[in-house]
């Protein structure tokens, strides 16, 4: 996947993201409200050597000797000899191995210092045992090296121990940092997880990756077209101008271009499964193709379910089956729409007991055959998964025009669907992606959000595009 696919991706889930980060840094918060507060002070000692106080070369030879002894020191500073010490000192019940533990003596760099830095549950005590240490070096070390005149090395301890005036542990702001850091990551973890695992078709891109077939339209999500109840008119202010009538004018330029060299002159719209809203984009796909000026015949094929009749508030009656059974003339069934003189409508009929016969009829053929000769036909047909009515009816057309929907069509449906056209040996002219989110993430991959209703003023100029 390319930056943007990735960046698309936490846009669509920057909400689980988000809420992960705060669990992260929540989570961190409480954490350290839970610690036990640890206070660090710190103090040292200096290492005198004898010498130091003649001549250059006895004071060079001493800061050898120093340096020579500092490193045996340090160890020193972690014996049980000198955590007795400590705890007779200052009267505690913790063993030698506890104090040890709570204790980091070092020795600054190029130095002949001993620091020594001690942790407590207070300020104070922490700083009494930083103190209390450097004592019991010393006293460590004057039995080692005795005391006075004789001692070719002393240890002189430094400043005391300044009270510390703020816990070293926890670091709240690190685990803060952390926290959040940790939540981001399983946020875009869960983002790029959820979209491995989603099957839902979202991108045009994918959906000619996965299937091998181009996306010749998508067409945004409108409330104006919800349950299949409305067809546009494409003229007038409203209409011709809105963001799924300039969808679908561009729907019907790409479909011209399917096949330069023989243009299909029937097409069959068709979906996976129901409510993907196939006849509202049959409808407005023939009504828009007639406003440009070609002459339409819009056929509903789906005698399982016809739909083409209601959404044009045409009477129920004769219709194709009465046709192809000659009990009727195309004459007799076709309907004219007022506003749109190119359109002819032929609605679904009575319905057989045998759909998928008839509408694979050699009378089916030539019906379709002869209407090409005068006008460009959309066939509005049943599913493709639930039944085999399409994929007959696509092997008398030019090809079958499968609408999926942005985020409820599965690619499994999808594969599904396309090998029904394939066993039947028809011809898949393309896809179009319907219910494209006009917000959010996914609005702003198909440039949606930027397509608001268009004003009074601008409508005008759209509705001559027709």
């Amino acid at each position: 996947m390319e930056l943007r696919d990735y960046l698309r991706i936490l846009r669509s889930h920057w909400l689980g993201i988000v809420l992960l980060t705060l669990l992260g840094v929540t989570a961190a918060w409480g954490w350290s409200a839970l610690q036990p507060r640890v206070y660090t002070a710190s103090t040292s000692a200096i290492i005198n050597a004898a010498g130091e106080g003649g001549d250059a070369g006895s004071r060079l030879i001493g800061n050898q000797l120093a340096a020579s002894v500092v490193k045996s020191y340090i160890d020193i500073g972690q014996w049980r000899s000198v955590a007795e010490f400590v705890a007779d000192d200052l009267d505690l019940e913790a063993s030698p191995e506890a104090l040890v533990s709570r204790v980091d003596v070092t020795n600054p760099l190029d130095t002949v210092i001993i620091r020594v830095s001690a942790e407590g549950s207070s300020p104070e005590e922490a700083r009494d045992l930083a103190e209390s240490w450097v004592r019991g070096m010393i006293s460590e070390i004057e039995n080692i090296e005795g005391t006075g005149a004789d001692a070719a090395v002393t240890v002189v301890p430094g400043d005391s121990a300044r009270l510390p005036t703020a816990p070293s542990s926890p670091n709240t702001r690190l685990n803060l940092a952390l926290g959040a850091l940790i939540g981001l990551a399983l946020g875009i973890g869960y983002a790029v997880l959820r979209h491995v695992l989603d099957q839902r078709v979202r991108s045009p891109r994918d959906i000619e990756r996965e299937t091998g077939v181009s996306v010749i339209g998508t067409l945004p999500a409108s409330k104006e077209l919800e349950n299949e109840r409305k067809v546009l008119r494409f003229s007038g202010r409203t209409d011709a101008a809105s963001p799924i009538a300039e969808a679908t004018r561009e729907l019907r330029t790409n479909l011209r271009f399917v096949d330069i060299d023989n243009p299909p002159r029937a097409i069959v719209v068709t979906s996976p499964i129901p409510g993907d809203g196939k006849s509202t984009i049959a409808a407005n796909l023939a009504v828009s193709i007639a406003a440009s000026g070609e002459n339409v015949v819009l056929i509903d094929a789906d005698l399982r379910r016809p739909m083409i009749s209601s959404l044009f508030d045409l009477p129920e009656g004769a219709g194709l089956t009465d046709v192809l059974t000659e009990r009727a003339e195309i004459a007799d069934v076709a309907h004219v729409i007022a506003g749109t003189p190119n359109l002819v409508i032929i609605g679904a009929g009575r319905t057989p007991p045998n759909p998928s016969e008839v509408l694979g009829s050699k009378k089916m053929h030539e019906l379709i055959e002869g209407l090409t000769k005068h006008a460009f036909v959309v066939i509005d047909s049943p599913p493709l998964i639930p039944v085999t009515d399409a994929a007959v009816l696509a092997t008398n057309a030019d090809g079958a025009i499968v609408v999926v929907s942005a985020g409820r069509t599965t690619y499994d449906m999808m594969h599904k669907a396309l090998a029904n056209l394939e066993r039947a040996r028809a011809r898949p002219l393309g896809v179009v992606l319907n219910k494209v989110p006009r917000k959010g993430a996914d609005a702003s991959y198909y440039g949606y959000q930027y397509q608001g209703e268009y004003s009074a003023r601008e409508a005008p100029a759209k509705a001559a595009k027709n």
